[in-house]
């Protein structure tokens, strides 16, 4: 058990400067290495963070939380009914139709593959939020029979069009006998939209649902789209709502749909962490180095101390607490510092950029302006103990050599 004798000693041995200037400066450089390697793990977290919620709200402008259709993708014959069951579901904020197909659209010579999305203009601002994206044009311009489209802002500069204009859509279609066959029809340019990724703005046409459904000879609407009031419980919430419509439809939600970009994002957040941790890891083998030297410098003052009757158990007491309170601080430091840095990363960044006179994101190319960040308390809690846990394991073999240190071998030649 340690006591205050123990924490004594070693407060005494970590201010000392007895062991050297040398042994001195390996320790605050171990303290120094563990502050960086904490700080700069919990900023790069926080800012990791900080894109992936940029990313999942651009993703989610337009992409409903969750899509409920039929397992043969034909058409729901009983739209009212199936939208009336699902705004009953518990989680469910919003519902509304959609179609959806692959069409090729041109104009003047220029032609661009696209997603052409058939949607209710009265209904699709409750499961979207398109109206914040728009530029130019309005979603109720979308009226049935109106033959108009919304485009993305990288769509509409790939095709040389601007609001007003003309296009000519074609999709893919079949014919009574099951053969596929191509519809064309001429639409007008209601309006532009950018949601900020290029998946979106490059290849997304919205158009009215009925214009669409008339342009496929379909009979309606094919898929539900839906929006949930807790965006992070989609998968349980779909899930829900399939069981309650019964056998014969299937749904996904937006975990499913953009899974490849937020894995790309974990595996990044986790290979930054292990690279940063070699940080905090090369802090605590010199925490090990700077304990070996003082153990080696103290060894008269530990064989005196056993000789007066202070126990084996009592000298590791003493080195662990030493290097606890070096790597401890050095922790707590860090976590100070990156807290600081994370919650302020737009006024280093603004600050560094007029010192420097370079921009890091510029508007021109980038749809980010400045650096995004987001402190997760889980984060910050992990990369806490991990750093504690690495600067104990570090004091474990100087503290048992210490205790293993013999008064006879130490004081005979004294």
């Amino acid at each position: 058990m340690l006591r205050p004798l123990e924490l004594f000693i070693a407060a005494r041995y970590v201010r000392s400067r007895e062991a050297g200037v040398f042994v001195s400066f390996i320790t605050w450089v171990s303290l120094g290495g563990v502050a960086l390697g904490v700080a700069a793990l919990i900023t790069i977290l926080s800012v990791m963070n900080g894109f992936e919620g940029e990313l999942r709200e651009r993703l989610l402008t337009l992409s409903a939380h969750g899509t409920i259709e039929r397992a043969d993708g034909a058409p729901i014959p009983t739209m009212e009914i199936v939208l009336s069951k699902l705004s009953e579901v518990s989680g469910v904020s919003g519902a509304a139709p959609y179609i959806s197909s692959q069409a090729l659209i041109s104009h003047d010579g220029e032609m661009s593959g696209a997603t052409l999305s058939g949607i209710d203009p009265a209904l699709e601002s409750a499961v979207s939020s398109i109206d914040t994206a728009l530029v130019s044009g309005t979603l109720a311009s979308l009226t049935a029979g109106s033959h108009r489209l919304l485009l993305g802002r990288a769509l509409a500069f790939q095709l040389g069009v601007a609001q007003g204009d003309e296009v000519s859509v074609m999709v893919p279609a079949s014919t009574v006998d099951g053969e596929l066959n191509a519809k064309m029809r001429v639409f007008t340019v209601a309006g532009i939209f950018e949601v900020g990724l290029q998946d979106h703005d490059s290849v997304l046409a919205l158009a009215n649902l009925n214009d669409l459904a008339a342009l496929k000879e379909s009979s309606g609407a094919t898929a539900v789209r839906l929006k949930y009031r807790d965006v992070y419980a989609a998968p349980k919430i779909t899930a829900l709502a399939v069981s309650m419509l019964g056998p014969g439809y299937t749904g996904r939600d937006w975990t499913v749909e953009n899974a490849s970009y937020f894995r790309a994002i974990r595996i990044e957040k986790t290979m930054m962490t292990l690279i940063l941790l070699l940080v905090v890891a090369v802090a605590a083998f010199n925490i090990v180095a700077t304990l070996v030297m003082v153990v080696r410098a103290k060894r008269n003052d530990i064989a005196i101390l056993r000789t007066l009757g202070m126990r084996a158990g009592s000298v590791v007491g003493i080195f662990l607490l030493q290097g606890a309170v070096i790597g401890w601080l050095g922790t707590l430091l860090g976590v100070v510092g990156g807290l600081a840095l994370a919650t302020h990363v737009d006024t280093v960044t603004s600050f560094l950029q007029r010192l420097l006179h370079f921009q890091i994101f510029d508007a021109d190319v980038y749809y980010l302006s400045g650096i995004p960040s987001h402190v997760d308390a889980h984060d910050v809690v992990l990369v806490t103990v991990v750093a504690l846990v690495l600067t104990l394991l570090s004091t474990i073999y100087p503290a048992r050599v210490a205790s293993l240190t013999q008064p006879a071998d130490a004081l005979r030649y004294e």
